[in-house]
């Protein structure tokens, strides 16, 4: 009988059999061998206590997957997730849900890899391909990563310039210091950092359950809003919007970010200590995952009870929403709890991204830096474009910027999912633990309808008008 949570996870049967090959097809990658472990500062630096009940492993497993779901909620979805409810109400709901699925089935199988391997995917990458390819992955990772973070430092300076009313310029400079607070985390151990995501990640859900108890949505609306709907694809308005949901959910640095911080648990290695620690984690992620849906949903159910269902229809910018918020839903707190949301979403986004950063750069060069010298050129990637953009043309080219660095993700995204479902397929890397063929094809399919909706979004946001 399976021992799975998911279709995606391979049987005992099948483990079974084939259990005498995982040691030497784990071990079985080309020459260029990277010695180092993945984020060596916390790599099996929290143990994982044998013959502890089920309930305690999930909470030594736990942590991983929120810090991989706050990508899934950060600024840049916003403004889409606003929109989307303002203009076509509760209808796009069903995109939010199909996108959480695909993205749990990615997040699964990044896992596995780092898990059953003791490889991120950035190793995966440069053990397995030719140095020029392997230089190109990373450079275009690399720029991937500064156009994501881009939105989350832009994000946290538009809840600065909210709540304080700080310049953009100002808030963006002030971003910097995200530096010190993953240093400061980071050196009193994973866990810390993770308590520290999982509180912000509590904090939003709280905001946005307040927001939605004033909205008063029509929940029957809601619930069918879950269903897919063939208007979606002949609306080209609703079809455009929609695509801009999936193209914001599955970010590439997640599949990075996840294959490496799964191996900060210190679970056996045996074969059976492998199946156990995918099984624990594809649980965390999943429902981790879940969150993200929520806020993502609330954040779309939010714009069509509070704007929609009040001829509003026009609301699309992070700022008119929470100008908005307090006169239309009669809360006195509704504005400042939206704008302190976005400040969670940013700071939360932005500690992953420096986090991915760091694997990224580290597991394709094999390059050792220090941790602030590290961390203050991921930074640096994302805060110096938007202080020249800023600086040169104000702040009115922010939404100009959001854009393009969602376009930006786009292009890197298929140098993510294509290699992830390459190497988990690889019985030669991954023995009894490769994708099955049932499993190959959930996982292809997944890759090939997120590569045609980016393509897609690229299309409708390049071409003339």
């Amino acid at each position: 009988m399976a021992r799975s949570i998911g279709p995606f996870l391979e049987t005992d049967a099948a483990v079974a059999a084939e259990s005498a090959s995982i040691a030497a097809a784990s071990v079985a990658v080309p020459p260029r061998v990277i010695q180092h472990p993945s984020l060596p500062e916390s790599h099996r630096s929290i143990p994982i206590v044998p013959g502890i009940s089920w309930f305690k492993k999930v909470l030594a497993f736990a942590g991983p997957g929120y810090l991989v779901a706050v990508g899934y909620m950060d600024p840049g979805n916003w403004a889409t997730d606003i929109g989307g409810g303002a203009k076509f109400g509760y209808t796009l709901l069903s995109v939010i849900l199909i996108s959480n699925v695909m993205a749990m089935i990615l997040q699964a199988l990044s896992a596995k890899l780092g898990i059953v391997t003791g490889r991120d995917l950035a190793q995966a990458c440069r053990e397995s391909y030719s140095k020029p390819v392997a230089m190109a992955l990373w450079v275009v990772c690399e720029i991937a990563i500064a156009a994501c973070d881009l939105a989350e430092v832009l994000g946290s300076a538009v809840a600065l310039k909210l709540l304080f009313g700080l310049p953009l310029l100002a808030g963006v400079l002030i971003t910097a210091l995200d530096v010190l607070i993953v240093l400061a985390l980071q050196g009193r151990g994973f866990r810390l950092i993770e308590a520290f995501v999982i509180t912000l990640i509590a904090s939003i859900a709280l905001c946005f359950t307040y927001e939605i108890f004033f909205a008063q949505p029509i929940w029957r609306e809601a619930v069918v809003g879950f269903i897919p709907r063939m208007e979606i694809l002949r609306n080209r308005e609703m079809l455009y919007i929609a695509i801009g949901i999936l193209g914001a959910t599955v970010m590439p640095h997640n599949l990075y970010l996840h294959s490496s911080i799964v191996q900060t648990r210190a679970f056996p290695t045996d074969a059976s200590g492998k199946r156990e620690a995918i099984r624990y984690a594809t649980f965390d992620s999943t429902l981790a995952l879940f969150f993200a849906l929520f806020v993502n949903a609330a954040i779309l159910i939010l714009g069509a009870a509070a704007f929609h269902t009040r001829g509003l229809h026009g609301v699309a910018e992070i700022a008119d929403a929470y100008k908005l918020l307090t006169p239309v839903l009669g809360a006195s707190f509704a504005s400042t709890l939206f704008a302190c949301a976005l400040l969670a979403s940013g700071q939360n986004s932005t500690l992953t991204g420096t986090l991915a950063g760091q694997i990224v750069m580290e597991g394709f060069l094999n390059l050792r830096l220090k941790p602030w010298l590290r961390r203050l050129i991921t930074r640096l990637l994302a805060i110096i474009p938007a202080v020249v953009v800023i600086g040169f043309y104000g702040e009115g080219k922010v939404t100009s910027l959001l854009i393009l660095s969602q376009v930006v993700l786009s292009f890197q995204l298929p140098f993510a999912v294509i290699p992830l479902v390459q190497f988990t397929s690889d019985r030669v890397r991954m023995g009894a633990f490769a994708n099955s063929r049932f499993t190959s094809i959930v996982a292809w399919t997944v890759a090939a309808a997120i590569l045609a909706f980016n393509f897609e979004l690229l299309w409708l946001t390049l071409r003339p008008a």
